[in-house]
């Protein structure tokens, strides 16, 4: 006799969808197998989302909500399952980062989550030698979903020069990664900015921190360690915040300098061999 795992559909979203899963798969009299046949995957694959030991994607779950009939609930509940991956400690941000009306970064180590490219953010996760590397890459790109809303809030970010030069992932990842910031760079309601070396020494040294606003709640700092995030509405902090932030954006080069920064370090120190072999 099969042994089947039984799941909590309580314990946390991914159970739950994995429960349900189950139970509609069942319901409409299929196998394993044949559920895999119609959505174009293998039945382990299935079987693995099922007991919660994988992670679903969208398109995984718009092809079984054809399949199964289920009206986009597994579309719908995707969703909560991806964030439910983020760190315990980090969801309480990416909640009020998902609400938020304007985003203020300063980032001197990384490019800000909300604009990596997927291979890039798999190359930072995966310094933390996690369980579940590709859960945590499908968390952070399901974050990025506030930037393709009708109205994606207002961004402004301060990335310091270290970020462009620091090579993420190899040349190839970091050269993609920079088109990428030229890309969100033409949109009318992103703007990206380079601290470049010759600012020299400026209040935020020690490391990067974020600041939302909202229209109907207070801003929000917020600042991380490498073991958990620290947010807070302390009107004093904000204030102090904002000005460290203006400061920034003034010694920053402009958006357009910036642009033909990322420009010369992509083409100077991250150049497309591959391209430049097939003209030699």
């Amino acid at each position: 006799m099969v042994n089947v795992q039984t799941l909590d559909p309580t314990a946390s979203p991914l159970n739950y969808y994995g429960w349900e899963l189950r139970r509609q798969r069942e319901a409409a009299g299929l196998t394993l197998q044949q559920l895999g046949a119609v959505i174009f995957c293998t039945g382990s694959l299935i079987g693995q989302i099922e007991t919660a030991r994988k992670v679903p994607t969208r398109d995984f779950s718009e092809r079984v909500d054809a399949a199964l009939g289920s009206d986009g609930l597994f579309f719908r509940l995707v969703g909560l399952v991806l964030r439910s991956q983020l760190p315990t400690w980090f969801q309480p941000y990416a909640e009020m980062e998902s609400k938020a009306a304007y985003i203020s970064t300063y980032q001197a180590q990384l490019v800000y989550g909300l604009l990596q490219t997927e291979e890039y953010a798999r190359a930072v996760l995966a310094t933390g030698s996690p369980d579940d590397l590709e859960g945590l890459v499908a968390a952070r790109m399901e974050r990025q979903r506030i930037l393709e809303r009708l109205q994606p809030p207002l961004v402004w970010i301060v990335l310091d020069e270290a970020v462009l030069h620091r090579p993420i992932g190899g040349a190839g990842v970091m050269r993609r990664q920079l088109e990428r910031l030229l890309e969100f760079n033409r949109n009318r309601w992103m703007r990206i900015q380079v601290l470049p070396y010759s600012a020299g020494e400026h209040p935020w040294l020690a490391g990067a921190f974020n600041v939302l606003r909202f229209p109907d709640h207070p801003d929000i700092f917020y600042t991380e360690d490498m073991m958990s995030g620290h947010m807070t509405a302390d009107p004093e902090t904000i204030r102090e915040a904002s000005l460290h932030y203006a400061h920034l954006q003034a010694a920053a080069l402009s958006v357009s300098d910036s642009a033909a920064l990322i420009a010369r370090v992509m083409e100077e120190r991250y150049e497309d061999r591959s391209q430049r072999d097939t003209v030699a």
